[in-house]
């Protein structure tokens, strides 16, 4: 499902499409809480808490996504966490021994350097044409032997395969450095 797709499920209260928003966003979200003195609980609530604040947005009806929905989570979970350990050290304003909490500004930056890094990457997979982009798809996402794959592609043996899979990935890698 696309971004437009997703919100629109969310809107709607489409049970998939809150899975696959809880799929692609819940992890990171969970790293930034755990590593910023937060467990496993709090970053449940945190992202149950930002996905609300983007239902509610989209529910109003005018509301225009500018990036990812997984972008967008991380920053409001970023903002809501950072609010909550705000409230929690002036309720421990007394002891000297908590620790500030740990910049997530590095993470946030790596997150939105990994996230256009993915979609040169999807653009790069879209030039690469076939049979390329069905051979690597079948040897990386389907985790498929190179015998199987010189068998569905008609190549004499798993060698030759190996071989073709090289040369995408050759022309893939051109392809994704030259779009920068």
């Amino acid at each position: 499902m696309d971004e437009n797709q997703l919100l629109h499920g969310l809107a709607t209260n489409d049970r998939k499409s809150i899975e696959a928003i809880y799929q692609g966003s819940y992890n990171s979200i969970q790293s930034l809480i755990i590593n910023n003195q937060g467990s496993v609980d709090d970053a449940r609530d945190i992202f149950q808490e930002a996905l609300i604040v983007l239902y509610e947005k989209v529910r109003q009806g005018d509301f225009e996504l500018n990036c990812q929905i997984r972008t967008y989570l991380y920053s409001v979970s970023r903002r809501l966490w950072l609010k909550k350990l705000q409230q929690q050290k002036r309720m421990v304003s007394d002891w000297g021994d908590v620790a500030d909490p740990v910049s997530v500004e590095p993470d946030l930056d790596r997150h939105e350097q990994e996230e256009a890094e993915y979609v040169r990457m999807e653009k790069a997979i879209q030039q690469l044409g076939e049979p390329c982009k069905s051979l690597l798809e079948a040897y990386y996402l389907h985790r498929q032997k190179m015998s199987t794959i010189a068998a569905e592609f008609g190549y004499t043996n798993a060698d030759n395969a190996k071989n073709q899979k090289y040369k995408c990935l050759i022309r893939l890698k051109k392809l994704f450095f030259n779009l920068e």
